[in-house]
């Protein structure tokens, strides 16, 4: 009985996972042939704030566990 229970979750998951994909990616779909085509502009600029914002808190992270490992007394020198 035991082994049949990951097997049910499993395949439960990927029933479930798998319809909200179908689902989200129709809707995309129907949202993009509403809208027809967004400005060309407008998409760069968009897609400009996302790479920042993305830049950002990646050097946000980095200087984040640069202090906390200094914090903990690590080494961080190199070789």
């Amino acid at each position: 009985m035991m082994d049949w229970i990951p097997v049910v979750f499993v395949t439960f998951k990927v029933l479930v996972f798998g319809t909200g994909m179908f689902f989200a990616i129709k809707w995309h779909y129907d949202q993009g042939k509403k809208e027809k085509q967004m400005e060309k502009r407008a998409v760069l600029r968009a897609g400009g704030k996302v790479a920042a914002v993305f830049v950002l808190s990646l050097l946000g992270l980095g200087l984040g566990t640069f202090v906390l490992a200094r914090m903990l007394g690590l080494d961080l020198t190199l070789p």
